[in-house]
């Protein structure tokens, strides 16, 4: 069997870069058997450079990296209202993304690739304390304080460092498929999936044992995709009403609780196919999709593409 194509990865640390948002990409795609990424850690030249919150690194590589990578992350970083990165470190940016690299921004990383223009007239986020002053600085940015995080194609963005975690989870999901998403999650002892559309953080309306409440109800309901899973079933099981359920639910997720249901059921339908030979019918039953029409129906719906043509792309090679 061929090896999967490598993806190179730089994560470019700026001055006062945020010791979580460094750490998040390249532990997420720290090369191993199991995940076919190389990362290297670079600044706007190799050496010494100032961090923030008392930590600082000596990163091995300058620009160069961004030559070389497919996917270049840009973590958060102090103060990034004041000034732009240096130009170098814009123009750098620039050429890897007319190369056909991904841009990716955690937390107010999205200030430097702001800085680029690469975000005007597209859908960004940062993060939620750093909103106004993203979109005061550069107006032609339609920034979305709500999200967690935004995938335009070639430049993402994301909300703060626990969303980098999502965004990362988001790319690994689209490069490798579900698979190889929730085993990263699972060693990092993170939610496999959260939507970007989730809000930053729950009102603070929302008690806390409520929120705790509900993650559990989600967990018990992803052992159980293959039963009926109804809106009265799930509140029954949270100890709220269904209308209370419903409204909280959707504060919590961005879903309605039938949604959530329907994209969890699809994603294991997509775990299946990329992992099993069991037929569409098949797994249509075993997540509780009812019959192939059904699944190919909410494939199509939400996925744009086929259980089969999906299953090809990822068993492509083997």
């Amino acid at each position: 069997m061929p090896a999967p194509r490598l993806h190179r990865v730089a994560v470019l640390v700026l001055e006062g870069a945020k010791p979580l948002d460094v750490g998040i990409p390249a532990q997420v795609f720290t090369t191993r058997a199991s995940m076919p990424y190389e990362v290297r850690v670079c600044g706007a030249t190799p050496g010494p450079v100032a961090g923030g919150d008392g930590l600082a690194y000596d990163v091995a590589h300058g620009l160069d990296a961004l030559a070389w990578a497919d996917i270049v992350f840009v973590p958060g970083y102090r103060f990034p209202d004041r000034d732009d990165p240096p130009r170098a470190v814009v123009e750098a940016l620039i050429a890897a993304h007319d190369r056909g690299a991904r841009l990716a921004a955690i937390s107010t990383g999205a200030f430097a690739l702001a800085a680029t223009g690469l975000l005007d007239g597209r859908r960004a986020t940062t993060h939620w304390h750093y909103t106004r002053a993203l979109a005061a600085r550069h107006p032609l940015v339609r920034v979305d304080e709500n999200v967690l995080f935004v995938d335009e194609g070639s430049v993402l963005t994301s909300a703060g460092a626990a969303s980098g975690i999502d965004l990362c989870l988001h790319i690994l999901r689209g490069d490798l498929g579900v698979a190889a998403s929730n085993h990263a999650a699972r060693r990092l002892v993170a939610a496999p999936y959260r939507s970007g559309g989730q809000a930053q953080y729950v009102p603070r309306s929302v008690p806390e044992p409520l929120g705790e409440r509900f993650a559990a109800t989600r967990e018990w309901a992803l052992h159980r995709l293959g039963e009926p899973l109804t809106l009265d079933v799930l509140a029954r099981q949270a100890g709220v009403s269904p209308r209370t359920f419903s409204r909280r639910f959707v504060e919590e997720t961005g879903y309605t609780p039938m949604q959530w249901v329907m994209r969890a059921r699809v994603d294991l339908a997509r775990e299946l196919l990329e992992r099993s030979q069991r037929s569409v019918e098949q797994i249509a039953a075993d997540t509780g999709l009812g019959t192939g029409a059904n699944l190919r129906q909410h494939f199509q719906r939400i996925l744009g593409t086929t259980p089969g043509e999906y299953r090809r792309t990822f068993t492509r090679g083997e």
